[in-house]
Order: structure tokens, then sequence, then C-alpha cells
């Protein structure tokens, strides 16, 4: 399947799954969990209705700073303690190690149960 459209005499690319990719982030892969994993911290503090102010007192950091990683601002903040929100939300993260299905390199992908 080609990756270049032409709509209306404009050519369109079709992106990767990784949007950070596309835009030459060299943190691309760490970005795309890392935006996953905010984006559940999130659906979980909206579907509990909680504050930020009170959502970040139960996460353990301050409000701005949970403030920014909701909206996608991740510098500072390790997967490790997105990972530690997840469980003081009472969510359970299991990681799994698998053998790549290419020789490359592997990958780490964020799926929600």
């Amino acid at each position: 399947m080609s990756r270049i459209a032409i709509v209306d005499g404009i050519a369109i690319e079709r992106g990767s799954d990784n949007p950070y990719a596309d835009l030459g982030y060299p943190a691309a892969d760490e970005m795309l969990v890392k935006a996953g994993l905010a984006h559940e911290i999130g659906e979980i503090i909206k579907s509990r209705h909680l504050t930020q102010q009170r959502a970040a007192e139960l996460l353990g950091m301050p409000q701005p700073k949970l403030s920014e990683m909701l909206r996608g601002k991740f510098r500072g903040i390790s997967q490790a303690k997105m990972i530690e929100c997840l469980n003081r939300l009472g969510r359970d993260v299991d990681i799994v190690v698998r053998k790549a299905k290419r020789r490359a390199m592997g990958h780490t992908h964020v799926v929600l149960a």
C-alpha cells in the first residue's frame, strides 16, 4: 500500500503508528509508551471524578507536575513513576517480556485491559 496519496492535488503521506517517530523525536518509542500510560491515568482520574489536586495527593506528586503529564509533557517523569501512579489508582500493571517477532530490536507497547 502506498504511503503517499494525492487528495485535491495535495500529496498526503500516511504516517506510522507512532506520531513521535513521524515528527523525528529521538526517544519516540519511549514517548509513545508514556503517552499511553498518561492517557490511562487521565481516564481513571476522570472516571473517579477526582480534581487534579486530589489526584496529585493520591499519586504523591505536585499538582502542576500532574497537569503537565496529562497534557503530554513527560520530561522528568519516568515510566516507573507512571506505573506507580497506576498502582496508586488501583490498577495492576503486568509487564510481559517475550522474544521480538523480528530479528530487529524489540519494542514496548501499552495494552489496556
